[in-house]
């Protein structure tokens, strides 16, 4: 079972890696239902992308060896389940995105507690 999840962390930490170099490389307009932005947002977004690159990055690394990078790996599933909360704020600003994010917010509000539970019975 520890196995299968450091297998899947890894796959996460790459998919992360990709979709960040997807919007680095042609920034918003990667995003689906985006629209033309200007100069500010598109910089933003790269910037972002960045982070997000590091981050699958960091995930790559804690799957490596979940048990002794656990305060490293929480504070990433953290941070993500936070994305997900952001994604919460943002709808009650501005209303609803599309299908595709409303899905993605769903991931990043559940798989962050099923990860975490998967690893604690895996120590």
């Amino acid at each position: 079972m520890r196995r299968a999840l450091e297998i899947l962390i890894l796959i996460f930490g790459v998919v992360c890696i990709l979709i960040a170099c997807l919007h680095i490389a042609i920034g918003p307009s990667s995003i689906p239902g985006s629209v033309p932005v200007n100069a500010t947002m598109d910089s933003e977004d790269r910037f972002y992308a960045a982070l997000f690159l590091g981050f699958g990055a960091a995930l790559i690394w804690c799957s490596r060896d979940l048990a002794a990078r656990e305060g490293v790996f929480g504070a990433l599933l953290l941070t993500f389940f936070l994305g997900g909360i952001v994604r919460i704020i943002s709808v009650l600003a501005v209303g609803w995105p599309s299908p595709l994010f409303i899905f993605l917010g769903s991931l990043e509000l559940i798989l962050p507690p099923l990860f975490w539970r998967w690893h604690k019975r895996t120590v």
